[in-house]
Parts: structure tokens; C-alpha cells; sequence
């Protein structure tokens, strides 16, 4: 790893831990911390000097890196942000900076009516807000969801890089349900988000299907060369067109699944279908609908079913519905017990 990419998952980590208000951080503390992130970006023990961190620590505070962090010392030893609020993640803009953003989305807007551009016009509206915010003084009006606790999200860059540069990885991979990691080559296609997580799609071989393994399972990633990369004409829209979020069943074809919702939740799965492949199917007078999906049942549908509670029932077909009634049972047997 370069030694600037290095330096950055440092200033990251260190930001991350004087953010953390709840407990106290010395010089030690924040060594044992670099290190750890180094380890799992990496996957080898990385050692940190003492005189590495103090540098770190100054450079966060300087002008040179445009942070200016108020990082202060008490009792002789332990640190902390002067300001509670501060990060570094979230540094103000300088006035060159929102004059370059301004020119940027001054130009992008112009090509709204394009249709490569059409995906861009939310992050177009982010940066505009983010903009107007810096230069009036006011609080952001566009909040999104984001996990910074998430892990593995500093894989994505490299992965983004393997996949266009077509390079077979070799991964490191621990899953929720192994007892030891794995360590296999991985030809990747294409990066997917579902649900605040990213998932790596892609295949350990030609005659392998198409697997995804999430990012936040991912020990260490590495490269090899010498294996030529698979490649294979990989469509995303249409392998994933007949599922909810990521899990392909390979040999399950696509089925009508008839629900029934509740007056409460209508408006809500009308306005926001739960695929694209939904469509309305009868009005109740009481409010309630009637709606059929065409997909292949998996894990995050169910998922997402299982989310209304009472407010969705499954009328079929016949195997689904019974399966969802015995996971409900279930559940009301703990809550029995």
C-alpha cells in the first residue's frame, strides 16, 4: 500500500477515535488503534512509531492538509478535539473550492436532458445544497442515510479500480456462517449496493455461477497478476431484473407472488413499489389493495415482507405463503414464551 493511502486510513482513524467522547485517548491508544486499521485494510501487522502518530497529530492541526483540527492535550497525556462537533470528514469549504463546485454543476446541469446524465441529477441536487449551505452559513436541507461504522467501505476504491483494470483478486473471506476464513481468486464484475451495504459481484471461475460476497466479510484483498482475468459479458440489469436486492437463486425461475395490503401501509407500497415489477391488481373499499410482484423469491424479499408485520399478507402462491406463516409463528412463540 502507497504510504500516502497509509497516512490517510491513519488521519481517518485518529479522527474517528477523538470523535469518540466516551472515553479517554493516549498517545498509546491511538497507536494501538492506527495499527488496527492498518491490520484490516491490510492483512499483515503494520508497525507505527510513536513519532509517526505525534507527525500525524501535528500535520491534523496544520493548515498544510487544510484540516486545522483543534486537537488538545490535558492532563500531559490524553487528547481530544478542543471542539466536540469536529471532524475532519466534515471540514467547511474554501471559497476556491465552492467556486470550482459551482462552475462543476453550472456545466453538469446543462447536459440534465442527456440520458447518460439522468442518474447524476440527485447528486447534482446534494451538491448544490451543500454549496449553498457553505456559502449562506446555513444547515444542509438534503440529509441521506450513510453507516460510517460499516466496514469494508475502504475496500471499495480498489475493488472499482480491479474491475475496470480487469484484474483477478485474491480474497479473504470470513462469512457469518463459516468458522474460518477462505482464501480464493475472485473475478470481479460489478460493485452493488443494497440496504446501506455493498456487495462484490462477480465469479471464483468460469464454470462457477455468479456469486456476490459482502464487503464488510472481507479479511484482505490482494492481486494476481500471472491469472488472466475472466472475461464474461455480464449483464447487471438483467440478471438482477426478477429479485430484490443481491441473492440469485440460480434455477428458480420468476413466480407471481399475489399480497394483500393492509389501508395503512397502501399508500406506501403504491407510491414506492417494492419492484419494479409491481402492479396493482384490486381497490378494496376499505383501502386496502391487492398487488402482484413477478420475482424470484430470496432472503431479502422475504426480508422485506417479514418488515410490515400485519400490514401484508402473502395469498400466494400456496408454498410462500405457508413458509411465512411458520417464520411469524415463530416469532409469537418467543414472544409466548
Amino acid at each position: 500500500m502507497s504510504q500516502n493511502k497509509n497516512a490517510l486510513i491513519r488521519y481517518k482513524t485518529i479522527d474517528k477515535c477523538l470523535q469518540n467522547k466516551y472515553r479517554t485517548w493516549t498517545l498509546e491508544d491511538l497507536i494501538e488503534a492506527c495499527s488496527e486499521a492498518l491490520f484490516e485494510y491490510e492483512g499483515r501487522e503494520n508497525s507505527i512509531s510513536k513519532r509517526t502518530i505525534q507527525m500525524d497529530i501535528q500535520l491534523m492541526r496544520s493548515e498544510k492538509l487544510g484540516y486545522n483540527a483543534p486537537i488538545v492535550v490535558y492532563d500531559k497525556k490524553y487528547y481530544k478535539y478542543e471542539d466536540d462537533e469536529f471532524s475532519i470528514t466534515d471540514i467547511p469549504l474554501t471559497e476556491t473550492d465552492m467556486n470550482v463546485l459551482t462552475e462543476t454543476v453550472s456545466m453538469l446541469k446543462q447536459f440534465k436532458d442527456f440520458s447518460l446524465f439522468n442518474d447524476v441529477s440527485d447528486i447534482l441536487q446534494r451538491l448544490e445544497d451543500k454549496i449553498y449551505a457553505e456559502k449562506s452559513h446555513t444547515k444542509p436541507v438534503i440529509y441521506l442515510d450513510k453507516n460510517d461504522n460499516l466496514k469494508g467501505l475502504h475496500y471499495l476504491d480498489e475493488i472499482y479500480q480491479a474491475i475496470i483494470k480487469k484484474v483477478t483478486l485474491v480474497i479473504t473471506y470470513k462469512s457469518f456462517k463459516s468458522i474460518e476464513e477462505s482464501k480464493f481468486h475472485f473475478h470481479p464484475f460489478i460493485l452493488k449496493e443494497f440496504n446501506n451495504r455493498w456487495f462484490l459481484i462477480g465469479k471464483r471461475k468460469g464454470s462457477a455461477p455468479v456469486s456476490n460476497l459482502a464487503l464488510d466479510r472481507i479479511i484482505s484483498i490482494d492481486y494476481d497478476f500471472n491469472l488472466p482475468y475472466l472475461e464474461e459479458d455480464f449483464d447487471a440489469e438483467s440478471f438482477y431484473k426478477n429479485i430484490i436486492g443481491v441473492t440469485v437463486n440460480s434455477g428458480l425461475q420468476p413466480r407471481r407472488i399475489e399480497l394483500w395490503v393492509n389501508p395503512e401501509n397502501a399508500p406506501y407500497v403504491l407510491t414506492k413499489p417494492l419492484h419494479q415489477s409491481q402492479r396493482l391488481i384490486q381497490e378494496n373499499e376499505d383501502k386496502s389493495v391487492i398487488v402482484h410482484l413477478f420475482i424470484s423469491p430470496n432472503y431479502e424479499m422475504e426480508r422485506l415482507l417479514l418488515g410490515f408485520g400485519d400490514g401484508i399478507e402473502i395469498l400466494r402462491p400456496e408454498n410462500l405463503r405457508n413458509r411465512m406463516k411458520k417464520i411469524l409463528q415463530k416469532a409469537l412463540n418467543r414472544y409466548d414464551e
